[in-house]
């Protein structure tokens, strides 16, 4: 009888220890944070630190970027790719970064930015005006002096289609830089995201999963309210850029997508590409010319402008029915056009803005944010 019961004790405590070694391997198994529209960045747990990674940091990027995330300030042996949170001291490099880090109150880290003109921003531009921001040169080539003489804790840049020449300058001087790719991403909700990626750099992960879960309600309302919208009308976007060609946006871009879920019929929507396409302006007259709403003109703000530059927008329907909208006009004190820094965190306004130009019985209480009737 006891060597019975020695040997059911014996089976129960090797059961036991499986059930514990499966919840051991489970615990320290890496768990990737639940990134639900951006393609460019993940956010995995491990033990007592966060990777973040960053898989398309430019165009074409051929490999991922990982950031080993710690609270951890007394760590004296630190990876190079080590990033201690929350950041207090950051560089930034592009406009579409400064509402992320304002939504999350942190913008009196910034210490740092290439031509701050381009700054719409009231209370970023406060921060400007004081001289708590300092010009860095251009996003092209910049002063890698003036960098390293500001000591931030980290270097937020981003780059077209390689590593950045003086970002890999700065790296190289012993300063921590990650690259952004937001503006990769195929889709308005996709973009929005990436507060996620300025919440961890911050340590407020959960501030900026509430603040993109609100956008993204708002968003997801919107695109359900474009569906009221009765008749699809023909919509065409863009410009003659340079020599007669027209560039606008590809039928996979998040611009096509921000019309795709205001319900209009975008007539280059089948179209492959993430970016934009470059057409003759014989071709896009001959497609467009009839189309019911132009959105976004390139970089005009008025019909005598883009009549000055070619005589051929007089012919187009919307010209002539004054169904033309732009989100040029608006602009902060500086010459900023508000849009392109602000509309990437707030596609909801955005999606909101074409279904009032479209149907404005639907949103019957809502202002245009970002576009204006081209007069």
């Amino acid at each position: 009888m006891q060597k019975l019961i020695y040997s059911i004790l014996c089976f129960i405590l090797i059961i036991l220890s499986c059930t514990n070694n499966k919840k051991e391997n489970e615990t320290s198994k890496p768990k990737s944070s639940y990134i639900k529209y951006a393609k460019g960045f993940k956010v995995i747990s491990k033990d007592d630190h966060k990777i973040l990674r960053i898989t398309s940091a430019y165009q074409n990027a051929n490999k991922n970027y990982d950031y080993f995330i710690s609270k951890d300030k007394k760590k004296e042996d630190r990876s190079k790719n080590e990033i201690i949170v929350p950041v207090k001291k950051m560089i930034v490099t592009s406009t579409t970064h400064i509402p992320m880090i304002e939504l999350l109150e942190e913008e009196n880290s910034i210490i740092g930015f290439p031509f701050s003109n381009y700054i719409s921003s009231e209370r970023t531009r406060k921060l400007i005006d004081n001289g708590n921001v300092k010009e860095i040169g251009k996003a092209s080539s910049l002063n890698t002096e003036i960098i390293l003489n500001l000591m931030p804790e980290l270097v937020v840049g981003y780059s077209i289609d390689t590593a950045d020449k003086s970002l890999n300058t700065v790296q190289k001087s012993g300063l921590q830089v990650i690259y952004n790719g937001d503006w990769l991403e195929e889709t308005p909700l996709g973009r929005a995201e990436w507060i996620k990626f300025f919440g961890i750099l911050f340590d407020k992960e959960k501030e900026a999963d509430s603040i993109f879960s609100a956008i993204e309600t708002n968003y997801l309302k919107a695109k359900n309210i474009a569906k009221k919208i009765r008749k699809q009308q023909t919509v065409i976007s863009g410009a003659i850029m340079n020599k007669e060609i027209w560039n606008l946006p590809a039928g996979e871009s998040f611009v096509a997508q921000f019309l795709e879920d205001s319900n209009l019929n975008y007539l280059y929507k089948n179209t492959k590409g993430k970016g934009s396409l470059s057409l003759s302006l014989e071709s896009v007259f001959e497609k467009g010319a009839k189309a019911d709403y132009w959105i976004a003109p390139g970089y005009f703000s008025s019909k005598a402008e883009m009549v000055s530059y070619n005589k051929i927008y007089k012919e187009f329907k919307a010209f002539k029915k004054n169904t033309i909208y732009s989100p040029s006009k608006k602009k902060g004190p500086t010459g900023g056009i508000i849009y392109y820094e602000l509309a990437p965190t707030r596609p909801d306004l955005v999606l909101k803005d074409i279904i009032k130009i479209i149907d404005g019985t639907l949103l019957p209480n809502y202002e245009l944010t970002f576009f204006e009737q081209m007069k």
